[in-house]
């Protein structure tokens, strides 16, 4: 189970209670993360244990996004399963709103014509060496320690197996240019007349998909998403269920998870058997 607070954190916990007793003990405002100034304005008085409700999902507007989300789960044979569940919610009160589209999704979803991957290797760079230089002790400073030590090291790192492009990615990149800009005010757009649009045309409370293969589309505008267990594929692997809202809509998240958690009861402690 995975809790995506306004996209910056992403605890995967146990169940919707183990996330949320998390996602109190970390959220709050940091003034070394001037991001999390906003954020915390959202933090409701007392925390967020108080929305761990069993009856949250009653009068919950939801959305539900099927294309291109429903037609991949068909594909990995699933497809029954999201449509049970769609029974589940409205079974538990809420308001289900079907066949929704999220304007530009196929831009939003390829991280390249959206902008993302660019955005995301520049502010990389920039952030995790502002992080470096400010520890008491370390012979790693910048990005480029963090590249010659994988290189020197890469049976230690993994880099032998796994590659570290991302790294030498981001290091080369120089700021926030013309390019990177443009990449930002693209996403800004695309979500403002995606997600956003969709929600606030619709009333939506939140929106769901199968999977997390919406992840995307919280993680431009910086929103909110849980993800929870909703079944197991023909590999006895567990497949999970996200829902998504707009800034500030935690708690309505946590009711709808939580609410959903309980009613199915499906997660399975793990056997670590191979």
């Amino acid at each position: 189970m995975c809790l995506c607070p306004i996209g910056f954190n992403r605890p995967i916990c146990r169940t919707v209670s183990d996330a949320v007793y998390v996602l109190d003990a970390i959220v709050g405002f940091d003034s070394n993360d001037e991001a999390t100034r906003y954020a915390s304005y959202y933090i409701p008085p007392g925390g967020y244990k108080r929305f761990l409700n069993p009856y949250g999902l009653k009068g919950k507007r939801l959305g539900i996004v099927r294309n291109p989300f429903f037609k991949i789960a068909q594909g990995l044979g699933l497809g029954q399963t999201f449509e049970n569940h769609l029974h589940t919610l409205r079974r538990q009160g809420a308001i289900v709103v079907d066949n929704l589209q999220i304007a530009n999704i196929d831009v939003i979803l390829n991280v390249t014509a959206s902008g993302e991957a660019v955005a995301i290797v520049a502010e990389f760079k920039l952030s995790l060496n502002a992080y470096l230089k400010e520890l008491v002790a370390s012979s790693v400073r910048p990005l480029a320690d963090i590249i010659a030590f994988n290189l020197k090291f890469p049976d230690l790192e993994l880099t032998d197996k796994i590659g570290q492009d991302i790294f030498l990615a981001a290091q080369a990149t120089n700021g926030i240019g013309a390019q990177e800009k443009a990449a930002l005010a693209n996403l800004e757009n695309l979500s403002k007349n995606g997600l956003e649009k969709l929600m606030r045309d619709y009333k939506l409370d939140a929106v769901v998909t199968p999977r997390a293969d919406a992840s995307s589309v919280y993680a431009i505008g910086g929103f909110p998403a849980i993800i929870v267990p909703a079944g197991y594929d023909s590999q006895r692997v567990p497949i999970g269920i996200s829902f998504g809202g707009l800034k500030g809509s935690e708690g309505k998240l946590i009711e709808i998870a939580y609410t959903f958690e309980q009613a199915t009861k499906i997660r399975k402690p793990p056997s670590f058997k191979p």
